[in-house]
């Protein structure tokens, strides 16, 4: 599922990142179809807190999924425009806010650990591991499991 590229003795895998609640995250490249700024994003009656609502991206409807509810963290204080990463699941388009974009970091495959006990549980619940970087930790998230939004909805109803 992740763009791999043989170099040497090992397998590669580029990741986008970004910064949510000032943690580092990393998304699978080839799981990334846009970077945006979302405008005019319409509120879904009923809908979770972490759906901030639906847009219209270029002819197509796009729901905008709240990265800082997602993972239960307060929104920011700044009043800065969060931007937003597209995805694609099972043929239906996503938007993730985020704080802010990364860069494109190639890393080795190897080189992902599995999540650490002390990772926050609400990380961990969308985590598929974690990368060490110099001084900092970067979270790769599992889109899969960031966009499980139906059974959650589903438990409490």
């Amino acid at each position: 599922m992740n763009k791999k590229t043989q170099v040497g003795e090992g397998a590669m895998v580029e990741y986008v990142t970004a910064m949510i609640g000032g943690q580092l995250f990393g998304l699978p490249i080839s799981r990334v179809q846009d970077v945006f700024m979302p405008e005019r994003v319409t509120r879904v009656p009923l809908s979770s807190r972490e759906i901030a609502g639906v847009l219209n991206l270029r002819g197509r409807i796009v729901t905008v999924v709240d990265m800082r509810a997602r993972l239960g963290l307060p929104q920011p204080e700044d009043g800065k425009v969060p931007m937003a990463v597209g995805v694609d699941l099972r043929g239906e388009s996503y938007g993730l806010l985020i704080d802010q974009i990364g860069e494109v970091l190639r890393l080795p495959e190897a080189g992902m650990e599995e999540n650490p006990v002390n990772l926050d549980p609400r990380m961990a619940k969308l985590a598929g591991g974690v990368h060490r970087l110099d001084g900092q930790l970067m979270v790769v998230l599992d889109v899969d499991r960031v966009l499980d939004l139906e059974t959650k909805v589903q438990m409490a109803a």
